[in-house]
């Protein structure tokens, strides 16, 4: 695995770091094709706004210089880029004038079986709920204990990927995707403003759904609406659309709008 800390080839973080000993700080998993980041300016700017959001001081032209540099060096695959706070002594309080950390790992592309993308995917009724944090809600932070435990529930390789509500039992997203529904030809997905990761390809197709006329809404979802949807699709940087055929008793056909916007995805990453 490619890696590298502050721009440099490094293999190992300062046991004083505090996105080690507390989660403080963010990232971004972003596919690399041809020595080039997908989606780089969506990427960016979520990161620019978990900096914002957090407080996090960071050379956001330096972690994009450094990005590109990177990516020309991994060829293809994907790359993770996290930025912590930096070090600081034992306690939640953080050093003033603490310097961010730039961290860099690349691997390859993770090899998905094709039938995920043709012929659909069934999704596992996760048990753990996402807890609601309005500060945190939207952002990739590196609190993720809520999707490895949802991950935990399931060893069937059957299931590709996990269903999550929240705690009033409301359809937020996937394990580690963004859902969305089709009814009547519109397009639906969670208000993610209490909780969820608001990720760069849900952002990606909402904005060009509304390009292609599509009518879309994000609003609150109540299991109810799987019952009503004509389509249900599960999206991410990485792998761009998978149509979900089955959930539970419920079960979808790979419908056109999911197609037609499959055929965006992988536009969008392909370029």
């Amino acid at each position: 695995m490619l890696s590298w800390i502050d721009g440099q080839d490094a293999a190992a973080v300062n046991l004083q770091n505090r996105g080690l000993a507390y989660g403080d700080g963010l990232f971004e998993t972003i596919a690399v094709r041809g020595g080039r980041p997908s989606l780089l300016a969506q990427h960016l700017d979520r990161l620019a706004l978990g900096c914002q959001r957090l407080a996090i001081e960071a050379d956001l032209t330096l972690v994009r210089n450094e990005l590109l540099q990177f990516a020309r060096q991994l060829g293809e695959g994907v790359a993770k880029l996290i930025l912590t706070r930096g070090d600081s002594q034992r306690g939640y309080a953080p050093l003033a004038g603490a310097q961010a950390r730039r961290i860099l790992q690349g691997g390859p592309l993770p090899a998905y079986p094709a039938q995920h993308a043709e012929v659909g995917v069934r999704l596992f009724p996760c048990e753990t709920r996402l807890a609601e944090q309005p500060l945190l809600a939207g952002l990739k932070h590196l609190n993720r204990l809520e999707q490895v435990l949802a991950r935990a529930e399931w060893q069937d390789s059957a299931f590709a990927e996990g269903l999550m509500r929240d705690g009033h039992g409301r359809l937020i997203e996937g394990v580690y995707s963004n859902l969305f529904l089709v009814r009547d030809g519109a397009l639906f997905t969670a208000d993610l403003s209490r909780c969820g990761v608001a990720g760069v390809m849900r952002a990606a197709l909402l904005e060009q759904a509304a390009l292609l006329g599509i009518p879309t809404q994000v609003r609150d979802l109540p299991m109810a609406a799987l019952e009503q949807a004509d389509e249900v699709f599960v999206c991410n940087s990485v792998y761009g659309i998978w149509p979900v055929r089955e959930f539970a008793a419920l079960n979808w056909p790979a419908g056109p709008l999911t197609r037609k916007l499959q055929a965006v995805a992988r536009t969008l990453l392909d370029t």
